[in-house]
């Protein structure tokens, strides 16, 4: 990629600026998906609050980042289409961000000015002196096992999208699955007679994870039954289909899940399946290296924060989920 001579004069439209950036993120970075679009969603931001302020960012000072830090904090700077093409603000306007989304926020404008910094668009980096928000460990929410069964249970219709909806959730509690690791899923990822997938995590790192008989089940029954119907072209390579035939999108997921958790009056989230899943393995006696291992977590102080629920109520899920016969 050519060096520019760093000065306002120098400064690429934004969009291009952006396409750029895309490709550094993608193909020298290797970032994933998901955190190429929050990367580019922020930088959006940022160029947009610039450009309404006279201000570029190969010259912009560290007064004046923070000075839009402040404002994302409080909602004020974001909807950067007319700038930036379509990063749009998924914040409503005005609304307080939270400490873990103003983490996300500073290290997505830390990463920007390394990149133009390192494209030689500017000589320093004028956010290194801004600190990422320490962020809040708060306990994960988790289902008791009873729950889980109770919303599992509720999925017991015979129409496709129902098998599918049944298969995609006992393989997310069975495997602890990510829902962009469900959404995703592909059938060279799955070994039903060994009851194991290949699962591709964050950095596109790989873990080879099982699952119960149960789950087994009814993905073979979803894909006899319910996934012949949904394929309608049968070109997709993903396993869980949407009623249109193309792979079931995040948000996708997120819509079935909702319908269900309501129908069971079950209160929880998608992900609170891949909490439940590591604390019901370590209430029954699994090691957290194990877990960890499960999990795709890279760290396993990360696994850690499931070890920090009160010993009672693990001390109830083990009860529950592993009854003495």
């Amino acid at each position: 990629m050519s060096k520019a001579p760093m000065g306002p004069a120098a400064t690429r439209a934004e969009p291009d600026l952006l396409s750029c950036y895309r490709v550094h993120l993608v193909a020298a970075r290797r970032r994933s998906p998901l955190t190429v679009e929050v990367y580019l969603r922020e930088a959006g931001f940022l160029l947009a609050w610039l450009a309404s302020r006279g201000l570029e960012p190969v010259t912009v000072r560290s007064d004046e980042v923070l000075a839009f830090l402040v404002a994302r904090q409080a909602g004020l700077a974001g909807r950067p289409r007319e700038a930036a093409g379509n990063y749009e603000d998924s914040v409503p306007e005005a609304a307080q961000l939270t400490r873990k989304t103003m983490a996300r926020v500073v290290s997505s404008v830390h990463a920007f000015f390394k990149y133009l910094r390192l494209e030689e668009r500017r000589p320093d980096d004028p956010s290194a002196l801004i600190e990422t928000p320490r962020q809040e460990r708060n306990l994960p929410s988790v289902l008791a096992p009873g729950e889980v069964d109770r919303f599992l249970g509720s999925m017991d219709g015979e129409d496709p999208r129902s098998l599918r909806d049944r298969a995609l959730f006992e393989l997310i509690y069975s495997c602890g699955l990510r829902i962009s690791e469900a959404s995703s899923l592909c059938f060279d990822q799955v070994y039903l007679d060994e009851r194991v997938i290949r699962v591709r995590g964050k950095r596109k790192k790989e873990r080879l994870v099982p699952f119960g008989q149960e789950a087994a089940a009814r993905l073979s029954d979803y894909l006899a039954r319910g996934r012949p119907w949904l394929a309608k072209s049968g070109r997709s390579e993903r396993v869980f289909l949407s009623q249109g035939g193309r792979g079931i999108s995040r948000k996708g997921i997120w819509k079935r899940f909702d319908l269900v958790r309501k129908t069971a009056g079950v209160d929880a989230k998608v992900h609170t399946f891949r909490h439940s899943f590591a604390t019901h393995l370590l209430a029954g006696g699994a090691d957290l290296r194990t877990v960890q291992e499960l999990l795709g977590h890279s760290d396993i102080s990360t696994t850690q924060i499931y070890t920090h629920i009160e010993p009672e109520a693990l001390g109830e899920y083990h009860d529950q989920y592993f009854p003495r016969r």
